[in-house]
């Protein structure tokens, strides 16, 4: 069952992203908004890691594949940006194979390549 701490966790982080996107609109790197939303992070606080190896389990075993999650906040979400111009089913699904090779249930997926970032945030929980 989710946790009020969930809630009030992405909620922040939402916040910080659309803070992000409102200074720097679509149309930049994907790696661009990465470091602007840390900085934002930094700013309030609030445990992050950036670009953390994602191993795959395959029959027991734990395979490094160079897969990345962006972002890890405060061990309990996983951020995937992007900046596209629209979201896929295999954005999707990569977080979602992240967050079950992970101790974390609950992540986000952040397109800022939109005109208005609400319509470019994935919410998903294991």
């Amino acid at each position: 069952m989710q946790q009020p701490h969930d809630n009030t966790l992405t909620h922040r982080i939402i916040g910080l992203a659309m803070r992000v996107h409102t200074q720097l609109g679509p149309g930049l790197l994907e790696s661009a908004y990465e470091r602007c939303l840390c900085h934002e992070l930094e700013k309030t606080g609030i445990p992050y890691q950036r670009q953390i190896a994602m191993p795959l389990i395959y029959d027991g075993m734990e395979l490094d594949c160079g897969y990345r999650a962006d972002l890890v906040i405060a061990n309990e979400v996983i951020i995937e940006i992007k900046s596209v111009d629209q979201i896929q089913p295999l954005h999707e699904a990569q977080l979602l194979t992240y967050l079950r090779n992970s101790p974390c249930r609950i992540g986000l997926l952040i397109n800022f390549n939109t005109q208005s970032l609400k319509d470019g945030i994935r919410r998903r929980v294991l």
